[in-house]
C-alpha cells in the first residue's frame, strides 16, 4: 500500500496546507481528498507535488507491505 504520510510531515516542515495546494497550485479538491485518504493518485501528480515541495520521492511517499492473513 502507498502512504502520503510523509507529504502532511513535508507540508508541515514548510508550512504548506492543503488550501495552499488547492488555491495557489491549482491542485482539484479530489486529489487532495485522494492524497489524505491514501487513495491511488497519478505520478503526475506525485511528480507535481515533488516540484511544488522541491523534495524528492520518499518526502512525498512510503511504500507499506500489505499484511497477508
Amino acid at each position: 500500500m502507498i502512504r502520503y504520510a510523509p507529504l502532511w510531515r513535508t507540508m508541515a516542515e514548510r508550512k504548506m496546507t492543503t488550501y495552499t495546494l488547492r488555491v495557489k497550485y491549482e491542485m482539484s479538491h479530489a486529489t487532495v481528498q485522494r492524497l489524505q485518504a491514501d487513495m491511488p493518485v497519478s505520478t503526475h501528480t506525485l511528480n507535481k507535488l515533488c516540484a511544488i515541495l522541491n523534495c524528492k520521492l520518499e518526502d512525498v511517499a512510503e511504500y507499506i507491505p500489505d499484511e497477508e492473513e
